[in-house]
């Protein structure tokens, strides 16, 4: 039987500036995950879990708390950009030009601004990319630009052990 190995992400030699990826999964927002974020970060603003209470604002159902939705337009582009991230350095920019709702399912990709060798650790380099976050109708509902220091090739610490 072939062992074949699975996806390990990229290192800092693999990113080019100019490159789009676009992030494979969707996500289809819960009421649930909107409720549980917002309770679980205090956000006490009822528009995020008093479906009542919402209806009577000019949005006529509850919002997507928007921590949350920054929080899972980074985590869907893990699976491109990060996997083998020292650390994630900024997020700047961070603009939510349309509304997300319970509901509505979110796609996203990143394009590759600035890619350059790190001062401080020279087993990493820093990247600098802008990512989009679009609704099923294709509406922007965030953007934002984040910086991450990623792991260069042959540094990357092993995630488990290989078997023999």
């Amino acid at each position: 039987m072939t062992t074949i190995p699975g996806w390990t992400g990229r290192v800092f030699e693999d990113f080019a500036v100019g490159d789009v990826y676009e992030h494979p999964l969707g996500r289809t927002i819960l009421a649930a995950d909107n409720v549980w974020f917002s309770c679980m970060t205090l956000n006490t603003n009822p528009i995020h879990f008093d479906a009542e209470y919402a209806g009577r604002t000019e949005f006529k159902k509850p919002l997507v708390n928007s921590c949350l939705t920054l929080a899972l337009v980074t985590g869907q582009s893990t699976i491109d950009l990060t996997m083998n991230a020292v650390a994630n350095l900024s997020w700047e920019e961070v603009r939510m030009p349309n509304p997300l709702f319970e509901g509505d399912t979110v796609y996203s990709k990143s394009e590759v601004l600035d890619a350059r060798e790190s001062k401080s650790r020279p087993a990493a380099g820093i990247v600098q990319v802008k990512t989009i976050g679009v609704n099923q109708h294709g509406a922007t509902v965030i953007e934002f630009r984040r910086t991450f220091m990623v792991w260069k090739k042959g540094h990357v610490p092993l995630k488990r052990p290989s078997s023999t």
